[in-house]
């Protein structure tokens, strides 16, 4: 077994952006004349996509909205999202970009796999001068089903190869690098090893599910990674 492919989550762990996220999404369903408790949106919207945050926490207030309403909400809510970003002088990017580099010394592939929109994602990684990592974007438009359902990762392993059919990636080539739970469990479900990053959770809740756990995604010891893929 080879670590062909490194693949990213993108909120939590490329910006750090989830207390805009939450922030918005409490702004929209306030417009709904509802209100999101802290410890609900965190149970059911990090790690996941917008369709699938503002649908649970609709449903938790008995609230049933059509696909019509739902896409309205989710467009409302990348446009602030986007306005938001706009007027910062400076882009939330955690230092990440060292990481990138010594991916890409090793020769492997690297995807972002992500409940975020895709133009949201395109956007922050040409302003953030990224793009060029990435050879595949996995976002929620692509995904009826978000983490922690494995479809986003399956979905990158298959796009992957069909961009080098003599790469041949099978799920367990792959390290994913996530910093929630329910992201974790997507990949392992997917059959990938995975390092939690603890961006958002505690070092210790991540701990408990992923192979390799750090503070800080500089922390982790590469070499101690190959070796195990190999």
């Amino acid at each position: 077994m080879t670590l062909k492919a490194v693949l990213f989550d993108f909120n939590g762990i490329i910006i750090n952006d989830e207390a805009i996220h939450e922030a918005l999404v409490g702004e929209i369903l306030l417009g709904e004349n509802l209100r999101v408790r802290d410890r609900d949106y965190k149970e059911v919207c990090l790690g996941r996509s917008d369709r699938a945050c503002l649908t649970k926490l609709l449903a938790l207030h008995g609230r049933v909205v059509n696909e019509a309403t739902l896409t309205q909400l989710i467009s409302l809510k990348s446009r602030a999202y986007h306005q938001k970003l706009e007027a910062l002088e400076t882009l939330p990017i955690y230092p990440i970009q060292e990481v990138l580099m010594q991916f890409q010394d090793l020769g492997v592939a690297m995807g972002i796999v992500t409940g975020a929109i895709r133009s949201e994602v395109e956007w922050i990684l040409e302003r953030a001068g990224l793009a060029s990592y990435f050879s595949v974007l996995v976002a929620g438009d692509d995904i009826r089903r978000s983490k922690p359902d494995p479809y986003g990762y399956l979905l990158a392993v298959e796009r992957l190869n069909q961009q080098n059919s003599t790469l041949n990636l099978q799920p367990n080539h792959c390290l994913a690098i996530e910093d929630t739970p329910a992201g974790i469990q997507a990949a392992k479900k997917a059959g990938m090893q995975v390092v939690g990053v603890a961006n958002t959770y505690p070092f210790h809740m991540l701990q408990r599910q992923a192979d390799w756990t750090v503070d800080d995604l500089s922390e982790l010891e590469l070499e101690r990674v190959q070796t195990t893929f190999s």
